[in-house]
């Protein structure tokens, strides 16, 4: 029997823009505080890209950062996979134009679109090709200009959301962090609780639609809030179940940086305590997508994952969409021939 080599991140790579909107800059756009924004989310920074700086821009600024941390160059790659809820266009697709970018001659390219969960749907996504054989060196990359889709008039949304890109290189061997279980779901039922009505098919884009503001984000933050904490909660016990693990056997956990109070909720019900608890909200916002993906770059620069230690993810978005995925960091050298 051939037993395939399990899925690992090899490489990691981000890119923020260097614009930053401070609690101070809202609150010469719309009525709201600094304290009003810090006490209901915990933001206080995010990051804008500028105007000539789109999806395709960051996702292939972390991913020529990932191939570099992977020691991979980019004829490598048999895939790109890009998850965007703010692509370039409608179409073609984000990916192929980063596959463009980056020289990933060799590279099939798709988008995928999970809004905030697109993380953990993409690494979900790319462990079943590595380990099916399918392909060996898998690009999965985040990136957001969610700026593009805020109305700066909405003080309940403007002060959420931020910009920026993070990408892994997945593979079949190497030295990384393996992944592991994961528990995805969604409910389509409920996908008007967050979502951009304007410029589909349901809605072309007309005078009508740009009078009412239809191209930006709608957003029933209290609804989507009792969601997030429920489904984030079970998707993470299940995923830990399926791992024949417990809260205590994690290190760190990387919850999507949506709003610190949903963080707390979840921590406290996964009984985490919060020095395991990786927080970036506070200086980027609601990055969609990338925000998981960030925080994890970060993470493992500043602290160093030793063999066996496991990190949880756990996102919720649009969809309505959720997951989570353990991560266990692992040595190539420790596998068995």
């Amino acid at each position: 029997m051939v037993v395939r080599a399990k899925a690992r991140i090899i490489g990691i790579g981000s890119y923020l823009p260097s614009n930053i909107l401070t609690n101070q800059d809202l609150e010469k756009m719309v009525d709201t505080s600094d304290d009003w924004i810090t006490s209901r989310t915990g933001m206080k920074e995010r990051r804008l890209a500028s105007v000539q700086e789109f999806s395709s821009d960051m996702g292939a600024a972390a991913a020529k950062t990932a191939l570099k941390n992977a020691s991979l160059n980019p004829e490598q790659i048999d895939m790109v996979l890009v998850a965007t809820m703010s692509p370039d266009y409608i179409s073609p697709s984000t990916a192929a134009i980063i596959q463009s970018a980056i020289g990933a001659v060799n590279a099939s390219a798709f988008d995928i679109q999970a809004a905030c969960s697109g993380y953990i749907y993409g690494l979900s996504t790319a462990k079943a090709f590595v380990e099916s054989g399918i392909y060996k060196n898998i690009l999965v990359i985040a990136s957001e200009k969610m700026s593009a889709f805020v109305d700066y008039k909405d003080r309940n949304t403007c002060v959420l959301f931020g910009d920026g890109a993070s990408a892994a290189v997945v593979s079949q061997k190497g030295d990384g962090l393996v992944i592991d279980s994961i528990c995805l779901g969604a409910d389509g039922a409920l996908a008007s609780l967050l979502m951009i009505p304007g410029g589909g098919a349901r809605h072309p884009t007309s005078h009508e639609t740009v009078a009412q503001r239809m191209h930006y984000m709608k957003m029933e933050g209290k609804e989507l809030f009792k969601h997030a904490v429920r489904k984030m909660s079970s998707a993470a016990t299940d995923c830990l179940a399926k791992a024949g693990l417990n809260d205590g056997d994690i290190s760190w956990l990387i919850p999507h940086q949506a709003n610190a109070r949903i963080i707390d909720a979840i921590a406290k019900s996964l009984s985490i305590p919060q020095e395991k608890i990786y927080k970036t909200l506070h200086k980027y916002g609601n990055t969609s997508a990338s925000s998981i993906a960030i925080a994890l770059d970060e993470l493992t620069q500043e602290y160093t994952i030793k063999p066996g230690e496991h990190l949880l993810l756990a996102a919720f978005g649009g969809g309505l969409t959720w997951g989570a995925l353990l991560l266990t960091k692992i040595l190539a050298s420790s596998e068995k021939k």
